[in-house]
């Protein structure tokens, strides 16, 4: 399969994003969203198989600073994650139709550039597959071929759908960054454990001096 991909990421709308880490951040939760997002974009973009992202958003507090880092963004037709993801990745079609086509979370802020290319050079052998995230409930990544349907089914128990939908579980040893997505408090200790990007390191900071 083609090895170079196109990533589609998309971004909620800031005043509702990351409404479980509120009590944790206070007024510095739309900060922690722009700049987690911000680290997922720019590790995927570091990585080696990656052509392009495709930043799928609304919002332009979001947008600026994505496409200051080199992202392609397009406007979110606000119907829902998968509509978003289903409009990037035509974008990303347009784009590049000889390329794969991969969805990432974009609350990934220990995304590691090279663990990304072990899933994705685990994803090339397959039509279809994702990786599930830590809990083993979600997704953090789901990818297609050139020219597979790319199908997303992110939402609730995601996992068990991409499973139903027969995309196959990408079980690759290593790729630790590319499964802790954030979306509580724990959550983003965990991913402070595996060692923050410096865009929510920065924030974090401020968060919690000495942490």
């Amino acid at each position: 399969m083609n090895a170079h991909w196109t990533l589609v990421i998309p971004v909620k709308t800031l005043v509702a994003a990351k409404t479980r880490l509120a009590a944790a951040t206070g007024p510095h939760r739309t900060r922690l969203a722009v700049a987690i997002a911000c680290d997922t974009v720019s590790a995927a973009l570091a990585c080696r198989p990656v052509a392009r992202v495709v930043v799928v958003t609304s919002d332009p507090a979001a947008a600026g600073p994505l496409g200051a880092l080199g992202a392609d963004v397009v406007h979110d037709p606000d119907r829902g994650l998968n509509t978003a993801l289903r409009t990037g990745a035509a974008h990303a079609a347009r784009l590049a139709p000889g390329d794969a086509v991969g969805a990432l979370q974009a609350d990934l802020p220990a995304l590691r550039p090279a663990e990304l290319a072990l899933a994705l050079a685990a994803a090339a052998e397959f039509e279809q597959s994702f990786v599930p995230d830590a809990p083993d409930v979600g997704t953090t990544f789901y990818g297609v071929g050139p020219g597979v349907p790319f199908t997303p089914r992110f939402g609730g128990e995601s996992r068990a759908k991409h499973l139903a939908g027969g995309a196959k579980e990408l079980c690759v040893p290593g790729i630790d960054s590319v499964r802790r997505d954030v979306d509580t408090p724990d959550d983003l200790r965990a991913a402070m454990a595996l060692g923050l990007g410096p865009h929510t390191a920065a924030v974090v900071a401020d968060l919690w001096p000495g942490s």
